[in-house]
């Protein structure tokens, strides 16, 4: 019987100081919103590397392109309701993603990845590495960022 006394591998903790992240693209065109922002949260989180750390930033920044191209099933459009207050007595206001997508394309796709980040300081930091455009084109091409086909 062969005993071992030391262990053959160590368990890496990642910190900010040893994270590589990249910038990924994503086309949001003709996507249903609910799949596609459950897996830029999981890239922004960064569940899909092995170096995953739960108490450290290293996912990727994602950039996501033609918000207002996005779309949602059933009666989602009309039926979904976002509601949000102002801080006055009264002041409960409501907007159907429908109304968002007319005035802020970028904002549905936002709060969808937003809701499936932590609730927490991590969560706020990570939600900072979203960079959502409405249109196809986005002023990061300085960072050669990767497009992904989700």
């Amino acid at each position: 019987m062969l005993i071992v006394d030391t262990l053959s591998y160590k368990t890496i903790s990642a910190n900010k100081n040893t994270v590589n992240k990249e910038w990924i693209v994503v086309d949001a065109e003709n996507a249903v919103l609910g799949r596609l922002a459950s897996e830029v949260a999981k890239i922004i989180r960064g569940k899909h590397k092995a170096s995953y750390t739960p108490h450290v930033d290293c996912g990727d920044n994602v950039i996501v392109i033609n918000a207002d191209k996005i779309k949602l099933t059933g009666k989602k459009m009309t039926d979904k309701v976002y509601v949000r207050h102002t801080g006055y007595p009264g002041g409960q206001r409501f907007q159907t993603p429908r109304e968002l997508l007319e005035k802020h394309p970028e904002r549905v796709i936002e709060k969808a990845v937003k809701g499936m980040l932590p609730k927490n300081r991590l969560g706020r930091r990570l939600f900072t590495n979203l960079f959502v455009y409405a249109d196809a084109e986005h002023p990061h091409s300085a960072q050669q960022p990767k497009q992904i086909q989700l």
